[in-house]
């Protein structure tokens, strides 16, 4: 019983919160969207899967929350990038998380 709610948990803060994730790398500079994916399992530990990553960058593309280049030059490749917006988005994602940690322990 303990492991399954466990691993809700994991599955909840994990891949259906994978806009604080993108956000996040985004941060450091542009990435194309294939990249997320592998980014994400290196620094984060867990793999979403590569249509779960797309749609939600679309959906972060709809709020303002990324925007996207096309580089035509070397190949096209579109490279997402944070706005500011986004950064504030998710800045206040991330208060909110310490807040629920802090009020939990």
């Amino acid at each position: 019983m303990i492991k399954m709610a466990f691993e809700r948990l994991k599955k909840k803060i994990t891949k259906e919160n994978l806009w604080l994730y993108i956000l996040t790398l985004l941060k450091n500079g542009p990435v194309y969207g294939y990249e997320l994916k592998d980014k994400i399992k290196e620094k984060f530990g867990f793999e979403p899967a590569k249509i779960t990553t797309y749609v939600v960058l679309y959906k972060l593309e709809k709020e303002g929350l990324v925007k996207s280049i096309k580089n035509t030059e070397k190949s096209s490749r579109k490279y997402y990038y944070i706005t500011e917006k986004g950064s504030k988005t998710l800045e206040e994602g991330l208060k909110f998380l310490k807040k629920m940690i802090n009020s939990l322990e």
